[in-house]
């Protein structure tokens, strides 16, 4: 592949004050300054983002001009698809540059959750189920994955120390990001535990085990190697998988993720690499079940044994193979729209030493899997810095 990284940006995530209009506009000026780019150099603008009813500002792809007068007049999309709307929009930016039809792309994401009502966020994100199936579900999208928990527990046994100890280790991976939303070290015990602090949200799933509600924007510059400005601070994506699966439950097996594992397969294959190879991964916690199906999925443990991996350690920052040093979803937030943007950026910024905080020692290679719905949008990217 020819599509480089060559500048980004992240806001802190939260219930912050800025409008979605400031959101999208900052983190593109933002990534602009930090490629050296100047905005009428770039030839087209993609911004994820899901909404559902979650803002009552929609149409958002021109907010992007508000960056630069001179983002105007270029072609802007605006791309969705469901909680991987941002992978969407980076997705759409390299098919561009791939294709020969732009050399550098403005690529953001963004969601503001926080404005909407509890009754409202959850409504919007069940706009990501199939309606007919989730007529009815409580507790919005977390009665989805609740549904998984308990057919994987039926299946494979009772994991709840397994999910507490992935909501812990990505707490205490998250209290050392800055641009994290939750920056607590809750320990095992805490997450384990059901109480007042800690309530069942869906069984067998407890608020620990759900990422948080959150606002937030990140952006990135894509540019074809002839199109980059030189120097070494660029990143390459060296493969890329993209893979949809029935949206329907019914027509799925509830204990497994074969949308994610047609995906890990596919980038392995296309980047002729092995899971040994990888640095670190940033994948889609949403839940603490998606993760530790998620180790299946990738193929670091067998289906139904996922639990192996955080038990022993395989996946903490010391670990062979470290998952979301970041904090992942669930303490560095999930403002949906802005999630795929927001785990590239900072994979690149691991690859360059930049992850300030969480940096992974030595980083040569990252991949980064991001999903919408329940296993239904699969987008999977390997990434590594261009050393040439």
């Amino acid at each position: 592949m020819k599509t480089r990284i060559i500048g980004m940006s992240h806001s802190p995530f939260g219930k912050l004050e800025a409008s979605l209009e400031t959101l999208i506009s900052e983190a593109a000026s933002a990534a602009l300054a930090d490629a050296g780019v100047e905005a009428r150099d770039i030839d087209a603008i993609y911004v994820g983002q899901f909404n559902s009813g979650m803002c009552a500002q929609e149409f958002p792809a021109s907010l992007a001009l508000q960056a630069d007068p001179d983002l105007r007049f270029k072609p802007a999309t605006r791309c969705e698809n469901a909680c991987a709307s941002g992978s969407a929009a980076l997705y759409q930016g390299i098919n561009l540059i791939e294709g020969g039809l732009a050399r550098r792309v403005l690529v953001i994401g963004a969601e503001k959750m926080t404005e909407a009502s509890p009754a409202a966020i959850a409504e919007g994100l069940l706009g990501a189920s199939y309606r007919p199936e989730s007529q009815g579900v409580e507790a919005g999208f977390a009665g989805i994955f609740a549904e998984v928990a308990r057919a994987y527990f039926e299946r494979f046994g009772d994991h709840t120390e397994a999910l507490a100890r992935i909501a812990a280790k990505n707490h205490a991976n998250g209290v050392h990001n800055p641009l994290a939303q939750l920056r607590k070290d809750l320990g095992v015990e805490f997450c384990r535990k059901v109480s007042d602090k800690n309530p069942v949200v869906a069984p067998p799933l407890k608020r620990t085990d759900c990422s948080p509600v959150s606002d937030g924007a990140a952006a990135l510059v894509l540019a074809h190697p002839e199109a980059a400005p030189a120097g070494p601070r660029q990143v390459r994506f060296r493969a890329r998988a993209q893979v949809t699966d029935f949206m329907p439950l019914a027509r799925r097996d509830l204990t497994r993720l074969e949308g994610a594992e047609r995906a890990w397969q596919q980038l392995l294959a296309e980047g002729n690499v092995g899971l040994e190879a990888l640095s670190l991964a940033e994948v889609h916690d949403c839940f603490t079940i998606a993760e530790l199906m998620i180790y299946e999925a990738m193929g670091l443990a067998p289906h139904g044994q996922g639990a192996r991996a955080i038990e022993e350690g395989w996946v903490m920052p010391d670990g062979r193979l470290p998952i979301n040093p970041s904090g992942g979803l669930k303490s560095k937030g999930h403002p949906v729209g802005a999630t795929g943007v927001s785990m590239h950026v900072l994979a690149a910024r691991q690859l360059l030493g930049e992850a300030t905080g969480v940096q992974i020692p030595d980083a040569r290679l990252a991949a980064v899997f991001n999903m919408g719905g329940m296993g239904v949008a699969n987008y999977a990217s390997l990434l590594e810095r261009v050393t040439d």
